[in-house]
């Protein structure tokens, strides 16, 4: 039975391994995000490695520990990168995380994210009006919600993207987390909301890339539900420090990062938690 002290337990373990380990999580992302997926992976015990050409996302695919892919830009080689590096990560069995950023933006990034769908993406990060978009590209069922897009950002709240996060969830048989003021992270079975943060992260570019790739950093010692609740953790504590220490969005970047490599695993672990188990869902 998931409980709350099996959950920081297990938190504490990762954040851990990871630092034992320095795992690699090659990542195919957002090119106005890659000095930041890159540092913040690094920060947390990491490796990181950058990768656009199809042979390279597919070689990745199978060199590494886990992986991040972010649609957040679309270049049209990726149409042959992205399901190339998808289907050698199913192939071997190796974990991945999905950022579906911009969902619905364009009919190759719409393509690409449907495509994903039968590969089964072991993590799911996103913001709530991703969240729904997904769910209704993937015809999962969200209680009839239509998405809200603003460019990248998400106009829908975290409760309002629950029921397509669980759905999505269930579909992939991983974990989904949804970024916002408070931010969810489900399996399907059991919701968890974690807080802490500071208004100055929307002020930076690439946090919530960035937390996608941490996110692959742990799935690479961790489960995936506790992959990226401990990601979703660690990025809460470490903003919530940071935005204590300084004024702008400037200098927060660089006590970001700071904060990400100096947490201790037991300080990620007792960052504030709410566990809720779902409909239906069970242990």
């Amino acid at each position: 039975m998931i409980t709350l002290e099996s959950i920081r337990r297990d938190i504490c373990e990762a954040v851990t391994k990871v630092r034992e380990r320095k795992p690699l999580a090659p990542s195919i992302t957002n090119t106005v995000t890659i000095n930041l997926v890159a540092n913040a992976q690094l920060a947390v015990g990491g490796s990181a490695a950058m990768v656009y050409m199809p042979d390279e996302g597919e070689a990745m695919a199978g060199a590494g520990d886990a992986m991040y892919i972010n649609v957040g830009t679309i270049y049209p080689v990726y149409e042959e990168t992205l399901p190339r590096a998808a289907r050698a990560l199913q192939k071997n069995g190796t974990p991945w995380v999905l950022d579906p950023v911009g969902s619905g933006m364009g009919r190759l990034r719409q393509k690409l994210l449907c495509a994903f769908m039968q590969y089964k993406p072991t993590i799911i990060r996103c913001n709530a009006s991703e969240a729904i978009a997904l769910a209704n590209f993937w015809r999962l069922g969200n209680g009839g919600k239509d998405s809200g897009m603003r460019g990248v950002d998400a106009t829908d709240s975290v409760a309002e993207a629950r029921q397509a996060a669980v759905a999505l969830a269930r579909w992939t048989g991983g974990a989904v987390a949804v970024s916002g003021e408070r931010d969810l992270v489900t399996d399907g079975k059991v919701t968890v909301l974690s807080s802490g943060g500071s208004p100055l992260m929307p002020r930076v570019t690439g946090m919530g890339c960035s937390l996608g790739g941490v996110a692959a950093v742990y799935a690479a010692v961790a489960s995936p539900f506790i992959a990226v609740l401990t990601a979703t953790a660690i990025y809460n504590l470490a903003g919530r420090r940071a935005g204590s220490k300084v004024e702008g969005p400037g200098h927060f970047q660089a006590q970001f990062l700071d904060e990400l490599y100096l947490a201790k695993p037991e300080d990620v672990a007792a960052n504030p938690l709410e566990l809720e188990e779902e409909p239906d869902g069970t242990h």
